[in-house]
């Protein structure tokens, strides 16, 4: 990786934190999610459907969104820098247990890698329940050829999942709301060195020691 300049205002260097694909993923999936969770509010709740009149492209918009969101997936599978992204993530370590347990885990006094638990434990939650809704998205969409049992309860868990998943994702919303810092790291791929260092400060040592590196062993 390389370290970029800092812009002309600023005396902080900036470390590059998210490639292009992996922005791109984050912008798809964060459209189809809204798209879902919006479309499906209407579903659910009888006074959203009388307000918006045509339940039929409501349902369509919905089941369209639903089969496109492993797209986006898939295709970052083909992005080295999501790849390596995809396994920190999948990966807990001492720090983050401690991370967890601190109550001033933001202070910057315990140092963590490029991901912190709590961005951990939401990919993990985004990924499992994307999965179950995905699933039992399928049982609604082919009723037919499932017993009542099946369907019943394929319903059950879809509806009440993803309320569970409005409300997680609304306090992502208002997390990133928080941390303008982090909301451009995720537009613009760069954060502040002096953020990484307070907020991953392990990641920042990582960056910075491989920059160092790299100017050591290059032909001068």
């Amino acid at each position: 990786m390389t370290v970029l300049p800092a812009p002309a205002e600023s005396t902080d260097i900036v470390l590059p934190r998210f490639s292009r694909a992996e922005r791109w993923v984050h912008r798809t999936l964060g459209i189809l999610m809204a798209a879902l969770m919006l479309t499906g509010a209407v579903m659910f709740f009888p006074e959203l459907s009388g307000l918006v009149g045509n339940r039929g492209i409501v349902r369509t918009v919905h089941e369209i969104a639903g089969w496109l969101i492993p797209i986006p997936l898939v295709l970052a599978l083909f992005s080295r820098a999501f790849r390596s992204d995809a396994s920190r993530l999948n990966r807990f370590t001492p720090a983050d247990w401690q991370w967890l347990r601190s109550r001033d885990r933001r202070s910057g006094r315990i140092r963590v890698g490029k991901f912190n638990a709590g961005q951990k434990l939401n990919a993990s939650w985004t990924l499992g329940t994307l999965i179950v809704l995905f699933g039992t998205g399928m049982v609604m969409f082919w009723s037919s050829l499932f017993p009542d049992a099946i369907r019943t309860g394929a319903t059950f868990v879809h509806d009440w999942l993803s309320v569970a998943v409005v409300i997680i994702a609304l306090g992502h919303i208002w997390m990133a709301y928080n941390d303008a810092t982090a909301r451009a790291g995720m537009r613009t791929g760069s954060v502040p060195l002096t953020w990484a260092e307070r907020e991953h400060a392990d990641w920042a040592a990582e960056i910075t020691k491989d920059e160092i590196t790299k100017d050591e062993v290059s032909p001068r």
